[in-house]
């Protein structure tokens, strides 16, 4: 993204991005308590808007290095009564209540629960040596592209991190330690419109969106 101010903390139609992420579960009746997750840096000292929040089901702690180690530090922060638990990236700001509403029935029946999208551009695939060639086009039938909030038992989501061991590190998603250790995942059809803001570009659409929905 660049610039000085990191991502999840940029605007959108003045509204801080992480707080447009937050806001969905912080206020829905269902979740019990909300972490988040920060650099070690930024939980000791968090922005006004977080820290005018806690205290009322939020929480704080610190991150680690890799993805997986900032997931398995909001596991350690939740409450013991909390049975369920919901992972969501902090820069997706657009966040849909049925799609929460819909995640959480699947990880309350004992399974873990993704939301996405089918993928409906034409995929290809580069040759590993020239990235710039095309070796073949993959058959998109089947295939979806996964967001988040992604949902679990907390057992389960706790034992698949058990068993990736040093291995989670390589995981972008935590879906995917779901099902290495055996776990059912389910889909849940999420719309284009809940994007991770990743490029300047993202957060001009982004802009845009939020000012569509005044």
């Amino acid at each position: 993204m660049g610039g000085e101010l990191p991502k999840q903390y940029l605007p959108i139609d003045g509204v801080p991005i992480l707080l447009r992420a937050v806001r969905p579960f912080a206020s829905h009746p269902e979740v019990a308590q909300v972490v988040v997750v920060l650099p070690s840096a930024e939980a000791e000292h968090p922005p006004e808007f977080l820290v005018a929040l806690e205290g009322e089901g939020l929480a704080i702690a610190a991150g680690g290095r890799e993805r997986s180690d900032s997931v398995a530090a909001g596991l350690s922060a939740l409450r013991p009564e909390c049975a369920i638990v919901l992972v969501h990236d902090g820069v997706r700001p657009f966040v849909d209540r049925g799609v929460i509403d819909a995640v959480i029935v699947h990880a309350r029946a004992g399974q873990g629960a993704v939301a996405a999208v089918p993928v409906s551009d034409t995929i290809k695939q580069a040759v590993g040596a020239d990235p710039t060639r095309i070796e073949r086009t993959v058959p998109r039938g089947g295939l979806w592209r996964a967001q988040t909030p992604q949902g679990f038992p907390r057992r389960l989501l706790e034992q698949a991190y058990a068993r990736a061991g040093a291995g989670a590190s390589g995981a972008t998603d935590d879906a995917s330690l779901v099902e290495a250790c055996g776990g059912v995942v389910r889909l849940v059809p999420d719309s284009p419109r809940n994007m991770k803001i990743t490029t300047r570009d993202d957060l001009a659409v982004a802009q845009a969106l939020a000012g569509a929905a005044r």
